[in-house]
């Protein structure tokens, strides 16, 4: 009887394994050092997206849009992403400079420094979500500043 139960077993988590594995495929989300140092090595497109714990629209792009798997696959086969929480404190050295929040010493929900030059638009005040995609030499490709559905989105790759 127990032979039986462990044989069960087993098969089940044969089973439900590629279901678990399949669950786990996520973006490969690079930090800003190591986005750097891959586009010395092997330039390719880049995909950025800015959020803040508040945003509901960026927490549904998370839940909804970056766990399809469509989505995952083409962005971490074509593109190098990078995601980042405007109102970090952290400094981050990229493309040879240093980088930080200095809103947050003086405002409450201070902007980071890299969202700030790379997503603000003239005569409107900075707001998220912000996806910004480049090509493989760092060239602004597009902007967008709204929600999307992973079907515009994979439209927009």
């Amino acid at each position: 009887m127990k032979t039986t139960y462990f044989i069960l077993l087993i098969f089940i988590f044969g089973l439900s394994y590629p279901l678990r594995a399949q669950q786990n495929e996520e973006i490969y989300w690079l930090t800003w050092e190591e986005l750097d140092l891959a586009l010395e090595e092997n330039p390719k497109p880049v995909f950025i997206f800015f959020h803040a714990e508040w945003c509901a629209y960026c927490k549904k792009i998370e839940r909804e849009i970056f766990t399809k798997k469509k989505v995952i696959g083409k962005l971490n086969k074509k593109y190098y992403a990078v995601e980042m929480d405007i109102e970090t404190e952290d400094t981050i050295h990229f493309d040879g400079q240093k980088f930080s929040n200095m809103q947050s010493k003086t405002k409450r929900n201070g902007v980071h420094q890299l969202p700030l030059l790379l997503a603000s638009r003239k005569n409107a005040p900075f707001s998220l979500p912000v996806t910004l995609i480049f090509d493989k030499d760092f060239r602004l490709q597009k902007r967008v500043f709204e929600y999307y559905t992973s079907k515009e989105l994979l439209q927009m790759l």
